[in-house]
């Protein structure tokens, strides 16, 4: 899957918006992606809002990842924040646009920013594997998939999105995090055991703005 991991004009500094700009747009074909693998293997979506809903999902995950990702960098705290809540903005403003195409005009930032903010907090009682999801974080993220794809799938869906989808959407996630993203000049923030720090929970419900 060809992505947006590098800038086309190199040799000047990038803003927080711009680099979370990026990471969405990242994220967002990441997510289509995935929904369309699910359904190349036969997890067929009933309609365009539920391909939605599914992408959703892929997003909060990848949302969740990326912070976890800057805090095992050893991110500022501050900066980490800023970075996730641009990130969010742009998810939601994607989100917006293509909801509004396939279901008509109206405010759908809140209910996927009190999606990503509900997601955020469950996976925060995962722990990582080193740098990687731990098995039952991506259990827990293909039970949410599989729930939006209807009771007839579920059986099979979680064991596809855990040990397939999830693989196949951090390659080129990792990707463009390593290309966009400059490595703070401190060590990694692992801790003792080489398990990816748990960053601190916090709201993005203040960022459901129209910007």
């Amino acid at each position: 899957m060809r992505v947006k991991s590098r800038w086309n004009v190199k040799g000047r500094d990038r803003t927080p918006e711009e680099t979370a700009g990026a990471l969405a747009f990242t994220a967002w074909k990441i997510g289509q992606q995935g929904c369309l693998n699910l359904e190349n293997e036969g997890f067929e979506n009933a309609s365009q809002q539920q391909r939605l809903d599914v992408i959703a999902e892929f997003l909060s995950f990848l949302l969740h990842y990326l912070d976890r990702h800057l805090a095992e960098m050893g991110v500022d705290d501050t900066d980490r924040e800023q970075l996730v809540v641009y990130f969010a903005q742009d998810l939601a403003r994607h989100m917006q646009e293509n909801r509004t195409d396939a279901q008509g005009k109206g405010e759908y930032k809140q209910a996927f920013i009190d999606l990503i903010n509900m997601r955020h907090a469950d996976y925060s009682d995962f722990v990582f594997d080193g740098k990687d999801p731990g098995f039952a974080l991506c259990t827990q993220f293909g039970n949410h998939v599989a729930e939006n794809m209807g009771e007839h799938m579920n059986r099979w869906i979680s064991d596809q999105v855990s040990a397939i989808e999830v693989p196949e959407a951090l390659t080129p996630f990792r990707r463009a995090l390593k290309n966009l993203i400059p490595v703070p000049d401190q060590e990694e923030g692992a801790d003792s055991e080489g398990v990816a720090k748990r960053p601190d929970a916090y709201s993005l419900q203040a960022n459901n703005s129209n910007e």
